[in-house]
């Protein structure tokens, strides 16, 4: 029986042993999309206390510790520092087979160095051991510890990117960049909060928002800010792909209803939101940027927490909308007119898994080398199976060498260990093909390949 945790953890064969610690353990990462916030990392922030660093705000672990019947109060409430974090160990031990449990025993390894494990007796000792390490452990710090190379933050249009500026001025060595992301641009099913959103976006782009084309104006002005800060992505979070037709005159008569704060139908939201996203993919093509589609999520779904925390508290789920039609259809006419960018989708529902990994291959064009790319297991599919199945389906249907790897989609600076965790798993996936004789033993080549995987596919597809 082998200890949990080893060094050997995951990794089942001499093959997939060798591949992780002499090709893939130490190379560094591109980090090319999560949510950390800039601004502590211009401020170089240190944490009072492991709970403010590590619980606050992930709602994975608000998730399990309610299924484990802790009262909110005790996650996202007025409770004392220890008290959150006694109630997270008491329910680690319940996480077993949950990859939560894998994730909390490796940020506490990496960095803290602790290597027993958290429950409800531990709870003290650990919490004392972290906090006596924070002081040193800022988000700078962090991130260099953690061997990363480039960051991409996800900012609004609306953002300054003051702090993205700060940053760079500091000199520091790791590239922090902003990824453009503008969903609120597009959500106008509810016209109220659109209206506010485009009066945010008019004064940050210096232009009185009122019709679709200055709304379009605005939107491409902040877009060049973005480019000239170091933005090179942008990313779009969608219920589901949506492809329309539309005419000028529709747009503009769809907007002048908005802004009398009068709804639309279901039609004409869906033709305004593809009429966006297809100008906003023009510009991307243009500037030479990576395009990121992140769909399937159904959000929201607990009004009662929803009412209580507000967005992103955990009561997200996957979605079952059709997928394939719609989004076979949009990069059709992005590609027929050759203003077609390079693209990344992202799928959270495994049923459409080989869908998401088929169509990406319809507009594959020989100018790049995975210009379209299956992107990684994402939100409740970044653990061990749906990473496998992912990279599985790619493979099938795909270039798996031509993958450009993991990404953390973190809110927590403790989040980077699952780079490690991707790497182990995609060491062992080819360790265990080697071993059974489905792949020959060419460890040299099969190293490139995952070194590729790991860092140099990412470095080469964005060109930073």
């Amino acid at each position: 029986m082998k200890a949990f945790l080893s060094e050997d953890f995951i990794l089942q064969t001499d093959t997939a042993r060798k591949l992780y610690f002499d090709y893939a353990k130490d190379m560094p990462v591109i980090d090319y999309h999560n949510h950390l916030p800039p601004d502590e990392i211009a401020a170089n922030r240190s944490f009072s206390t492991i709970t403010e660093a590590w619980l606050k705000g992930d709602h994975y672990k608000w998730r399990a510790m309610r299924a484990n019947g802790v009262n909110e109060d005790l996650i996202t409430g007025p409770a004392d520092d220890f008290t959150k974090f006694k109630v997270w160990a008491e329910t680690v031990p319940y996480t077993m087979r949950n990859p939560l449990y894998h994730w909390t025993h490796m940020e506490l390894k990496n960095p803290f160095g602790v290597t027993g494990l958290l429950n409800g007796n531990s709870a003290a000792k650990i919490y004392e051991a972290c906090n006596a390490q924070l002081p040193q452990l800022t988000t700078q710090t962090l991130l260099q510890h953690f061997k990363v190379d480039t960051l991409c933050t996800t900012d609004d249009p609306a953002d300054p990117l003051d702090y993205h500026i700060a940053i760079r001025k500091q000199g520091f060595k790791v590239k922090v960049l902003p990824t453009f992301r503008p969903d609120k641009a597009m959500a106008v099913e509810d016209p109220a909060a659109f209206n506010a959103y485009i009066k945010k976006l008019g004064a940050a782009a210096g232009i009185e928002i009122k019709s679709y084309q200055s709304l379009l104006d605005a939107l491409k002005k902040r877009h060049d800010y973005f480019h000239e800060n170091g933005g090179r992505l942008s990313d779009h979070g969608l219920n589901y792909f949506v492809y329309a037709d539309f005419t000028e005159a529709t747009l503009e008569e769809a907007f002048q209803y908005l802004a009398k704060g009068k709804h639309v139908t279901d039609e004409i939201a869906v033709m305004f939101k593809s009429a966006t996203l297809h100008h906003i993919c023009l510009w991307n093509h243009e500037k030479g940027w990576v395009q990121q589609f992140h769909a399937g999520a159904i959000r929201n779904n607990n009004s009662r927490l929803l009412k209580r925390l507000g967005a992103d508290a955990g009561v997200d789920s996957i979605g079952d909308w059709p997928m394939a039609e719609a989004m076979s259809r949009f990069f059709d006419r992005l590609d027929r007119d050759g203003k077609l960018a390079k693209t990344i989708v992202y799928n959270l529902n495994p049923a459409y898994n080989e869908v998401y990994a088929t169509m990406a291959g319809n507009f594959q064009d020989g100018s790049v080398a995975g210009k379209m790319q299956f992107g990684s297991g994402w939100w409740f599919l970044d653990q061990k199976d749906g990473m496998e199945k992912q990279m599985n389906a790619l493979s099938n249907m795909g270039l798996l060498s031509r993958f450009v790897g993991m990404l953390t989609d973190s809110r927590s600076f403790l989040s980077f260990p699952r780079h490690e965790y991707f790497r182990r798993i995609l060491c062992n996936l080819i360790g265990n093909d080697v071993e059974n004789g489905e792949l020959p033993g060419d460890v040299p080549w099969l190293g490139k390949m995952v070194q590729d995987i790991c860092y140099n596919n990412a470095k080469a597809y964005f060109n930073f």
